[in-house]
């Protein structure tokens, strides 16, 4: 009986770690769910690369600017909502639209003439909703920059809000309403996710860096809006790039230096 005894007395220390043991195991089993919740959105995201849908240049720009590990350190899953601002000619357009069709919510917002014309129409793309079709993108008069007029994004509790390589293109002003309109967009916890071409710090506007912006000022502005700073990837980073010229010369053309940048709205 008293050997028998022993064995069943619970050890002091082993109730004291109790707690610690189940809260790494439940962080395991958070990371598990949330490399399940991407490993699903890599199948539907290889799947769309793969499509007939995409042109040759459109594929040759894959190695260069990563989809996958781009769109999986921006948190994507493919239950969200979200909008792509200034879609341009639907690059990234073509690999959101497919991920998020089953189960998501997927809006493109500002410079969209390009993808209505030309995609929307397309199958698989019936389900993109044009947002902010009232925003007002112009050049004023002298300025190599655009202002931008805008309401809103005119769609509430989105999860996230991606825009690629377009930060540039607004003077102070336009960038300032661009970022309130995707501030009150997002609901608490959503993701603001910015990529753009590296500028030198503090650089001056020159011939060569108008489509060049400082990641430093980016941060700066954003979090002015009101969004929490929340990591950055060096994904992009490309040390042959010195950030002297154009990035349509061809010196530098399809191997810029890009920053990542991730925000996110306060819960409160």
């Amino acid at each position: 009986m008293t050997s028998t005894s022993k064995r069943l007395t619970t050890s002091p220390i082993r109730v004291r770690n109790l707690p610690l043991v189940l809260t790494l195991f439940l962080a395991l089993l958070a990371g598990s769910a949330l490399a399940s919740d991407y490993s699903a959105v890599e199948s539907k995201l290889k799947a769309a690369m793969a499509a007939d849908i995409r042109t040759e240049a459109e594929i040759e720009r894959d190695e260069n600017r990563m989809p996958v590990e781009t769109l999986e350190f921006f948190g994507l899953r493919d239950d969200l909502k979200v909008v792509e601002l200034l879609p341009g000619g639907g690059w990234y357009t073509k690999l959101l639209a497919p991920v998020l069709a089953e189960n998501g919510e997927f809006y493109v917002a500002l410079g969209t003439g390009r993808v209505q014309e030309s995609l929307l129409n397309q199958e698989g793309f019936e389900q993109v909703r044009v947002t902010a079709a009232d925003a007002n993108i112009f050049r004023p008069e002298g300025s190599r920059s655009y202002a931008l007029e805008m309401t809103g994004l005119g769609v509430n509790d989105v999860d996230m809000v991606f825009t690629f390589r377009n930060y540039h293109n607004f003077g102070p002003e336009g960038r300032a309403a661009l970022n309130a309109a995707v501030f009150d967009a997002l609901k608490p916890g959503g993701v603001y996710a910015v990529v753009d071409h590296t500028r030198r710090h503090m650089e001056a506007d020159n011939s060569e860096n108008r489509r060049r912006f400082d990641p430093v000022l980016a941060i700066l502005e954003i979090q002015e809006a009101g969004f929490e700073f929340v990591g950055y990837s060096d994904l992009h980073f490309r040390p042959d790039d010195q950030l002297l010229y154009e990035v349509g010369r061809k010196t530098v053309t399809g191997n810029t230096d890009r920053w990542s940048l991730k925000f996110v709205k306060p819960a409160n």
